[in-house]
Order: C-alpha cells, then structure tokens, then sequence
C-alpha cells in the first residue's frame, strides 16, 4: 500500500503515535514500561530530540516531540527498533512490536501545541484507566506526573518549559497546580471518554474533533500553518495525498545521528592517534577499531552500515558481532575495560 509522505523540516513540531501489532500490547508489566520510557530517553539524547507530552498505554503510545534538525524518521526508527529488540530479547519472542510505521503529525505552534499537549495527557482518563477519585496524576506513565513534579524529579530528556509557557503558567508550585486544574476541567467525568478529544477555537466556530485529524490528517493547525508547509515543501504535497515516493519534502535533512558520530570519530581518533585510513586498512577485529564501533553504536543513532563503511568492518552483521564481542570480553577483561572506558571519557569531552 502507498504511504504517506512525510514532512521534515529543521524545528518541526509533531504529534506522533503508533500502536502494537495487530493491535496487541507493546508493553505486558512494569519493566517493559520503563524499557521503553529508558529507550525514548536514549532516543531524545541520540537524535537531539526535545520530548514535550508523552503517555505510555498498553497498546500504543503517544508522543509531542520536536526536532531541532530534520531528523524525525531517523530518530524514529531507533526508538521502535531498540524497543523491539529489547522487548525481544527480555521475552525470548521474535518479530515485530509495533504495527507497521508510526503516524506523525506535524503540529503548529502556540494555541494548537497546548491542545496536542492536553489530547495527549487526557488519554488515560478516555480509556478508562484514570477516576475522578483519584486523580489526573495518578497515572504514572505519561508526563502528567512529571509536570506536577519538581525540576530536580523529572527526567532530564523532558522538555516542560514550552508546556508552561503556552498554556502561561510559571513552573512553580503554583503553576503546576494550575495546569492540572486546567487538565481537570476538560474532563465532563459523566462522559470522559471525551476528555480533550474536541476543541473548539470559538463562540460561533465548529468544534473540531482532535482525534480525527490526529489520526487522518498530515497537520494539525490553521490554514496559514498549512500554506506556509505546502510552500516549504513547494507544492508538492497535498493535504491527504498518497504517494508512492518515501522521500520527505521540505528542508534538507541534516541527520543529527552522523553528524554527531562524526565528532565522536574524529574524537576517537585524536585519542588513538590515528588518521582514519589507517584504521580503516587494520584488520576487521581491531580492538581500537571494534571499541570506537562500540560507542558510536551506544551514543548515536547512526547504522551499522555507516559505522563499518567508515571503520572498514566488513559486513553488517560482521560488525555487529565484533561490537558484541568487545562489549562481552569487557565486561570479564579489566584492561579492556578501563581502556573502553577512557575511550568514552575522551569522546564525551572532546564530541
């Protein structure tokens, strides 16, 4: 089946979701929700990025993110790809997680950030899993709880501060009160199957069902939002289309994943005292060569292809294994250890 063409664009605001296979859970306890709220962390400091409004169901996930660099794909497909493998591995299965692509939605800025932000947060109270008496903050796996939280108990890769200042409240005590009273009177608890899935811009203008466009639609905005992106991708999209290219319109992607494995080579050369080509011409299993693959696969979201292209590491699978390898034979070798570990000093200080 065609899919739909995907916008990029350097500061794109997006409101993004996909559900498990066949519509199965993603998550069966616990430890897989913080799997994958640990993954999603990862994901954000790995592709730059910034994560507004998440919530965690059992079926699917929600997510307003955006990305200072035309990255979402890349940033994307590490995120479900990790988590999959992950989930794996922890439950010996084998296959897919997730059901196919994830939806995004580019989001306009301002006013309709605020509603993706409250459609998102209110998921849990239209599924059922949140009573009036106990609370919007009970549930413990959206980012409901840590915008009533304290600065110093949120996770570091969580951006509020835009949540604050769109619906204008200060990130105090106060503030976050207010948000969760504003929250709270968009649920009607007689019927919250509806909390936060219909906005309205005003006395005399339709309601919009959120839900609808978040699900059919390629924007979620004003007609002004949506010129200004048919122009940026210029004129090639349509509102709707289908295409049967997988190309992305609008500013040229600029992967933060190899432009930051970039610096984290140059560094490890440095530290190696290396020039590349003489790298890449030593032979496949290196230890120099098979620790720098071992944290550029750790710390970017680049593929294994480029990290062996530029490595000179064979085949893709024959670099995966020789990154296993050396990551396994650290773990028993104190030397190796120490030296993986310097190797990351070095990488962090000077990428």
């Amino acid at each position: 089946m065609p899919r739909h063409v995907r916008m990029e664009f350097a500061g794109a605001m997006y409101h993004v979701m996909a559900r498990g296979d066949r519509r199965e859970a993603i998550v069966s306890d616990d430890e897989d929700r913080g799997t994958f709220l640990r993954t999603l962390g990862e994901a954000s400091k790995r592709s730059g990025f910034r994560i507004h409004a998440y919530v965690l169901m059992t079926n699917h996930y929600h997510l307003l993110l955006e990305t200072p660099e035309a990255n979402l794909s890349r940033g994307m497909g590490w995120l479900q790809n990790a988590y999959t493998r992950r989930i794996n591995v922890r439950h010996k299965l084998w296959g897919h997680v997730f059901g196919g692509r994830y939806k995004s939605v580019v989001v306009e800025p301002g006013n309709c950030f605020g509603v993706v932000m409250d459609y998102i947060h209110l998921n849990p109270v239209r599924a059922g899993m949140v009573k009036e008496s106990v609370g919007l903050e009970s549930y413990p796996w959206s980012s409901v709880k840590s915008y009533m939280s304290a600065v110093r108990a949120r996770p570091e890769w969580l951006e509020t501060g835009k949540g604050f200042s769109v619906c204008g409240l200060q990130d105090s005590a106060r503030g976050r009160r207010e948000y969760l009273e504003m929250l709270e009177r968009r649920v009607d608890w007689r019927n919250p199957t509806k909390a936060g899935a219909v906005y309205s811009e005003g006395e005399g203008m339709p309601d919009l069902a959120i839900h609808s466009t978040l699900r059919r639609g390629w924007l979620f905005g004003s007609q002004k939002f949506r010129e200004k992106l048919l122009a940026l991708a210029g004129g090639n999209f349509e509102m709707g289309s289908r295409s049967k290219s997988n190309g992305y319109y609008g500013a040229a992607s600029r992967d933060h994943g190899e432009s930051r494995a970039a610096e984290l080579l140059a560094a490890g050369l440095r530290h190696f005292q290396l020039e590349q080509e003489e790298l890449k011409v030593a032979r496949k299993s290196d230890t120099r060569k098979c620790l720098l693959a071992d944290i550029l696969q750790a710390q970017t979201s680049v593929r294994l292809d480029w990290i062996s292209a530029q490595l000179g590491m064979g085949t893709r699978s024959g670099c995966c294994k020789l990154i296993a390898r050396v990551r396994e034979n650290a773990a028993k070798d104190r030397k190796l250890r120490a030296a993986r570990e310097e190797l990351q000093k070095k990488t962090i200080i000077n990428g």
